[in-house]
């Protein structure tokens, strides 16, 4: 059994990496992986952001089964607790709080790292402000505005949300050394290229002659997210290059983790590398990752070195194939509740993969949305009944909406997500309210989540 390793990134679309063919050097490290690597042109979330994305990634399953995706339910079978019980040594480490344990993700872990007890000073701070003073107070009020009027105002953040790269790829090479023998499985998970965009300088110098500070850098993260139609051409262009920049930071820090467990472990881990979903800038008159799935938001680059001669694929993948693919690396056999298919029967009669479906839900009023992705064709569906249709062979960018000229293929795709919500209602479940605590919330509202 060999050792297995999966890096995730949040946020990062994939026309932003080199090995897609965008024309900044953002992933110099990872394209050099790439150029040897299974790649995958055509890898595509099953959201359009991460609570609801990452069941797929970690248990092959879609985000709105078995009662939805406010926590695992004990019917997901995680990637870790199968190749745990097939003899593997596991981790994981990352700071987005709703990937936590509270919400299921340190099932099938020997060692997890989620950040919840880790916030920083500062957010400590407010975490103590929060906790002990009545919410309705004066007091509680008066410096709740001026955590947020500093931030707003003079761009410092208080707190941050997230650990930086440099130090989550620091506690995972403490576990990586202290493990002598395998099989051993990693996941790490990076926020950096999530918004506020505050990257080191030495990455921003790649892309601009003067790097922003990071007061400039949050307060204009606070502009974009509050009043994104006053963000100017130029103020759109230093989000893109700061956006660009933490790509760079996390590409290096990616490439160390790597280099170095290689190291320690002998250079034969198979490597698995994705997102969970992309980023919008303004490409359909937003910013960030609303609940549109357009392709820049879905769209993700996908690649897997198992250290033999890889190919690059054009065929539709969803990140729900990525589980069993790794299961099989482990010499696992995915369970049934797994959806997805091994990306290493692409190519042969056992490759069935003909749409992506991804879907979302508001946890408050139960709203319900989808897409079905084809290789031609997308369909989206609001629970207001609100649809579009677009030709992506024609209409790349999603455009020109053909509801009404494409009666056929309409027809065809309302009744592909008619059969996947029939599987939904099928596997309904009530999981229960998950109980956050305060601190907890506000690092997730800093991170722009309405918990």
């Amino acid at each position: 059994m060999r050792d297995i390793v999966l890096v995730t990134v949040d946020s990062l679309r994939a026309d932003h990496v080199g090995w897609h063919g965008y024309d900044r050097n953002t992933t110099p490290n990872l394209d050099e992986r790439a150029a040897g690597a299974e790649t995958f042109t055509s890898a595509f979330s099953h959201a359009c952001s991460t609570r609801p994305s990452f069941p797929s990634i970690m248990t092959s399953s879609y985000a709105l089964e078995y009662g939805g995706f406010e926590r695992l339910s004990p019917k997901r079978t995680t990637i870790a607790e199968l190749l745990n019980e097939a003899g593997y040594e596991t981790a994981g480490f990352h700071s987005n709080l709703y990937l936590s344990a509270d919400f299921g993700y340190s099932r099938g872990f020997d060692r997890f790292f989620d950040s919840k007890s880790d916030p920083g000073a500062l957010a400590k701070l407010r975490k103590e402000v929060k906790t002990h003073l009545d919410s309705d107070g004066a007091l509680y009020g008066l410096l709740q505005q001026a955590f947020n009027a500093t931030e707003k105002q003079v761009g410092i953040e208080l707190g941050s949300a997230y650990v930086d790269a440099e130090r989550i790829t620091e506690r995972a090479l403490e576990w990586v050394r202290s493990k002598d023998n395998g099989p051993r499985f990693l996941w790490v998970h990076y926020m950096d290229v999530h918004h506020p965009y505050v990257p080191p300088e030495k990455y921003q110098e790649r892309f601009r002659d003067h790097p922003v500070s990071d007061r400039d850098a949050v307060q204009l993260r606070r502009k974009m997210l509050e009043s994104p139609d006053e963000i100017t051409d130029e103020e759109l262009g230093t989000l893109i290059d700061l956006y660009d920049a933490e790509i760079a930071y996390v590409d290096a820090e990616v490439d160390r983790l790597v280099t170095t467990l290689c190291e320690e472990w002998g250079d034969d881990p198979v490597f698995a590398f994705t997102s969970d979903h992309g980023e919008e800038f303004l490409d359909h008159d937003g910013f960030s990752h609303s609940a549109t799935f357009y392709d820049e938001v879905l769209h993700v680059p996908l690649l897997v070195d198992d250290r033999e001669p890889g190919s690059i694929h054009d065929d539709l993948v969803g990140l729900i194939d990525l589980s069993p693919t790794l299961a099989r690396y482990g010499g696992a056999e995915p369970p049934e509740n797994f959806y997805g298919t091994n990306l290493n029967d692409m190519g042969t009669n056992d490759w069935t993969r003909s749409e992506v479906i991804s879907e979302w839900s508001d946890p408050e009023s139960g709203d319900r949305r989808f897409s079905v992705r084809t290789s031609g064709w997308k369909y989206i569906r609001e629970e207001d009944e609100t649809e579009r249709l677009y030709d992506l062979r024609a209409d790349p960018v999603e455009r020109k909406n053909l509801v009404d000229d494409s009666p056929e293929e309409l027809e065809e795709l309302r009744g592909r997500l008619q059969d996947h919500r029939q599987m939904l209602d099928e596997t309904a479940d009530d999981l229960g309210e998950v109980t956050m605590d305060e601190g907890v919330k506000q690092r997730l509202r800093d991170l722009g989540y309405q918990e």
